[in-house]
């Protein structure tokens, strides 16, 4: 189920030793998806980074019917791009456990001190790579997770939609895991993702709030990553409304002061009540 996008094995090895791989920190990277097409490239963005690379790129295909050729399709497409990217490609198969239970399976099989968890609708500008290994070089023991730091470009000419807007706010959203790296012994000690959280939405929130009160501290890195927002029909705005259940778990697990201690902004749900 392993496929060699490049024949080297060097970053993989340095990994598995605790070591470096280049002049960064030994990392893997875990891609949870339901088969977009911003994932081919995504991947691209990933393998024309020129700073250290990562020892493996784990895809977790999370559809309840993955694709079984998804692995060598993109083994295939990124091998037609001058270079073969300097890691391994795995895709490993979820079968619709939703985000939390993807990404646990992802950083499960891997095996470096660091996890770089990045959504499959994310683009990395030239740089990103280097600027992650500046972000965790160097990182005290008691760091836990660094968050890379988002761009949501919107149209010109034009006001926003309801759903552009919502993407923006990524921009200021704490420890979201479209570009968030964690340490190994961090995930290990709160058990990772809490799948009870079955869509994506407040499971990164509730990640970051287990991890800080287990002890480790988080921050922003400085590294930035480009977040285009997803084309979406008239109707996803009511949609994203589910997510009402997911604020519903975060009081339930931990209490009604969960938006304070998780660095989560209040909603307008009073705003709503009072125009209703």
């Amino acid at each position: 189920m392993t496929a060699a996008v490049s024949p080297a094995d060097a970053p993989r090895a340095a990994a598995a030793s605790g070591g470096v791989a280049g002049a960064g920190v030994a990392h893997d990277v875990v891609v949870p998806s339901i088969g977009r097409p911003s994932l081919l490239a995504l991947l691209r963005s990933l393998a024309g980074q020129d700073g250290s690379p990562p020892a493996e790129v784990v895809v977790v295909d999370d559809r309840r019917e993955p694709d079984p050729g998804l692995e060598a399709d993109l083994v295939r497409a990124l091998g037609e791009d001058p270079g073969a990217p300097p890691w391994r490609l795995r895709v490993v198969r979820s079968r619709g456990r939703g985000p939390a239970g993807a990404r646990n399976l992802g950083w499960r099989v891997t095996s470096s001190p660091w996890v770089a968890f990045l959504d499959d609708d994310v683009l990395l500008p030239a740089g990103w790579s280097r600027g992650l290994a500046a972000d965790l070089a160097g990182a005290d023991e008691d760091l836990g997770g660094s968050q890379g730091r988002l761009d949501v470009p919107l149209p010109a000419g034009r006001r926003p939609t309801d759903w552009e807007r919502g993407t923006k706010g990524l921009e200021t959203a704490a420890w979201a895991t479209a570009d968030m790296a964690y340490r190994r012994r961090a995930l290990e000690d709160v058990a990772g993702f809490d799948e009870r959280f079955p869509r994506a939405y407040r499971e990164d929130a509730d990640l970051a709030l287990r991890v800080r009160r287990a002890g480790w501290r988080l921050e922003r890195g400085r590294r930035t990553t480009t977040h285009p927002v997803r084309p979406a029909d008239a109707l996803v705005s009511l949609r994203v409304q589910a997510g009402n259940r997911d604020d519903a778990t975060m009081r339930a697990l931990h209490g009604p002061r969960w938006r304070e201690v998780a660095d989560v902004p209040r909603g307008r749900l009073r705003w709503h009540a009072a125009t209703c």
